[in-house]
């Protein structure tokens, strides 16, 4: 449904372990899929039981976790003596668990996402996380030229103009500038951005949204090769 790893683009992120502990199989096949295809490593844990054994026995760069899990509230006890090297925390709640949450969440190495999952948000608050838990590992933003992505905050800009992205516009901008001077397919492009293979339409529509945002000075940096798919260069 999401294509395979061996399509996964380069990535700034130098495979960060990240664990993700869920208990509905579609959120954590979702967010294990967007994550891989960012280049992290991922593995999985059904019940906060199995994450509490699995953060014992390995090193986590980052824990994405289910506060909505009938077991939360033991780890809940555990993460008031948790040690100082334990991961960064992304918790995943609802509005409805969102008060017995939050008075516990610490500054700067828990955060949290409400249900439905926006996978872009997470991606952000993810990489928020890291950047906050490790600044010796930070690196420059992504660029291309003048075009330069936030990925933290899910904003571009080109020069100092900011770009006012949807999702899936920023999505799509980001898969190309990962691949600059390449050409992704049409197929390649759909299942990045949505996860799925959608018509041509769908595509060609976003591309010239995106275009229509990002070429609005020379030179243009969008290009359309006819029968192939699209990629992002200066010529």
């Amino acid at each position: 449904m999401y294509g395979t790893l061996s399509e996964t683009p380069s990535s700034q992120r130098d495979g960060r372990h990240v664990l993700v502990v869920a208990g509905d199989p579609d959120d954590t096949e979702n967010l294990a899929t967007a994550l891989k295809l960012a280049s992290y490593r991922v593995e999985t844990a059904g019940t906060g039981a199995e994450g509490l054994v699995r953060i014992s026995e390995h090193r986590y760069d980052l824990v994405v976790w289910d506060a909505t899990l009938p077991d939360m509230a033991r780890h809940a006890r555990g993460r008031r003596r948790a040690p100082a090297d334990r991961p960064p925390l992304l918790f995943l709640t609802t509005c409805d668990w969102l008060p017995t949450l939050a008075p516990e969440l610490g500054v700067g190495a828990e955060d949290y996402v409400t249900k439905p999952v926006r996978i872009t948000e997470v991606l952000a608050r993810a990489q928020a996380l890291l950047r906050a838990r490790n600044p010796e590992r930070q690196e420059g933003v992504p660029r291309y030229g003048d075009l330069v992505l936030d990925d933290a905050t899910c904003q571009a800009r080109r020069g100092t103009r900011p770009l006012g992205l949807t999702p899936a516009e920023y999505r799509l901008l980001s898969h190309l500038m990962a691949n600059a001077e390449h050409v992704l397919s049409k197929e390649q492009i759909s299942r990045y951005v949505w996860g799925e293979y959608r018509a041509n339409p769908a595509i060609e529509k976003l591309v010239s949204r995106l275009r229509h945002k990002v070429d609005q000075e020379d030179p243009a940096l969008i290009h359309t090769h006819r029968g192939f798919g699209y990629r992002l260069g200066a010529a």
